[in-house]
């Protein structure tokens, strides 16, 4: 079964097994608007947590996406290149951005999981 991390950078993580697919929330699309541009981060490159990872642009804003934990990129979502409105209508499901190999699954424990995102979120309002 997969697990589910936030950032305070509004990135989710599905982990599952030691692979993380990553996107934006439906809180980040939602602030963005209506995305126009992607660029996505290079197969085999290692991201350390933190790192810039993608761009997503929109009408208002552009704006990075962030590694929320360390590792390998192992598959980017090549249909948002063509597509860049997925991010918009699937954002936590097939507007993913990209999946990334863990080097210290450790990482996982510094992120928020739903409940704790979903408060974080209230208090930005």
């Amino acid at each position: 079964m997969a697990d589910l991390y936030f950032t305070d950078e509004h990135e989710w993580l599905k982990v599952e097994g030691g692979e993380a697919t990553v996107g934006i929330t439906q809180y980040a699309q939602e602030q963005l608007g209506d995305v126009v541009f992607v660029e996505l981060p290079e197969v085999g490159s290692s991201l350390a947590k933190g790192d810039q990872a993608a761009v997503v642009e929109s009408v208002k804003a552009a704006s990075e996406v962030y590694a929320g934990v360390s590792g390998e990129v192992t598959a980017v979502n090549e249909a948002l290149v063509d597509e860049p409105a997925k991010v918009n209508a699937e954002p936590e499901s097939g507007g993913w951005f990209f999946k990334m190999t863990l080097s210290d699954p450790g990482e996982l424990s510094g992120l928020m999981d739903e409940a704790a995102y979903k408060a974080f979120v209230e208090g930005l309002g």
